[in-house]
């Protein structure tokens, strides 16, 4: 069966809430991206003009998702990048850090094009912990994840 990359949940009314999958960390962590951006910006109208590098640690996996995201609504502001194309090149616990604490890692390239208003959807301020869940399952990965919009 194949899984869809994300699908948006509608029990909110002031947020977005959407559900991501992947196969892999990396693939969980490109289709959490999209679907965000999906909100943001016409994703389909966004050309992959210009590619940015990012990195980004958080204290556990769940936490990175926040922390990616996050990241790239911020790179919205500062970058005025509207994104479309997530190439997650890793996504890793470090393990040179003090033993005590655990560290993970994601790395990626983002492609897209300087924000421009008619290719503009919808202004996401952050990410919340409302409804947030991290799962593993036997098919891969899902993420719920809500928008403050």
């Amino acid at each position: 069966m194949i899984m869809a990359k994300y699908r948006f949940i509608d029990d909110l009314t002031s947020d977005v809430m959407f559900e991501a999958h992947g196969k892999t960390l990396p693939q969980l962590f490109a289709n959490a991206a999209e679907a965000m951006f999906s909100v943001i910006c016409q994703l389909e109208k966004i050309e992959p003009k210009e590619s940015r590098p990012v990195t980004v640690e958080a204290e556990s996996a769940e936490k990175l998702v926040v922390a990616w995201l996050q990241n790239l609504i911020g790179m919205v502001d500062t970058e005025e990048m509207f994104f479309s194309g997530f190439d997650v090149q890793s996504v890793k616990e470090i393990r040179d850090h003090a033993p005590d604490k655990q560290v993970w890692q994601l790395k990626a390239q983002v492609h897209g094009e300087p924000i421009t208003p008619e290719k503009g959807e919808t202004v996401v301020k952050a990410v919340t912990n409302y409804g947030f869940k991290f799962e593993k399952g036997k098919d891969g990965y899902k993420v719920t994840v809500s928008l403050d919009i």
